[in-house]
């Protein structure tokens, strides 16, 4: 399960970092683009730290903070590998359970052009490549995900597109209120392909 409390507080913590920090800081300084991981300075936990008011009010609290963690570093986020991986991130978490409904697949799509980062890249660009990704999932999942997960791993490069990539993900994941074990495991093999520690993400 994910310990939304637990991430919750280590965003909080980031966050409060950042206002003391200022709004200075170049790439690797802070944020989800840091070297050292989104929630703090080395990535570790820190203990003792759970406020133990797990609702459905704090995960919706903490995507929104994925989407004002991944908006302070959006100038960042324009290149072709983010744009690509960010939209086989989000076919993989759609398609996290083996199907995808039209409704589904629909919603999703609206989450994409309704992202604020997203809107770096035009919409049709966007739409093309995770109905691709999708379509090839839903063909053949297990060869589909392999070529997705090949997709997300270009992205490894840059440890600001790598961990923005993630957040994308728990973003779509997390948007309906829900996130599913069959989730949690995609957003886990993204991470291993992008070598980014899945525990500074809770999961």
């Amino acid at each position: 399960m994910v310990n939304w409390d637990r991430i919750k507080d280590q965003a909080k913590s980031f966050q409060q970092s950042q206002s003391n920090r200022g709004t200075g800081g170049g790439p690797g300084q802070g944020g989800v683009h840091g070297q050292s991981g989104a929630y703090g300075q080395s990535g570790a936990h820190r203990p003792g730290s759970a406020s133990g008011s797990g609702s459905g009010g704090s995960k919706a609290q903490l995507i929104g903070l994925f989407k004002t963690q991944l908006a302070s570093v959006k100038t960042e986020l324009k290149s072709g590998a983010y744009r690509d991986a960010s939209m086989a991130m989000c076919a993989l978490v759609a398609a996290a359970d083996g199907r995808v409904e039209p409704a589904e697949r629909q919603r999703v799509e609206e989450l994409i052009v309704s992202n604020e980062v997203l809107q770096n890249f035009p919409a049709d660009q966007l739409r093309q490549r995770f109905n691709q990704h999708v379509d090839r999932l839903l063909s053949n999942f297990e060869l589909g995900k392999a070529e997705v997960l090949q997709v997300i791993a270009k992205a490894a490069k840059k440890p600001a597109e790598a961990r923005a990539v993630i957040q994308t993900g728990m973003v779509v994941a997390g948007a309906d209120g829900h996130f599913e074990p069959s989730e949690q495991y995609a957003i886990r093999e993204a991470c291993a392909a992008l070598g980014v520690p899945p525990t500074e993400f809770g999961i």
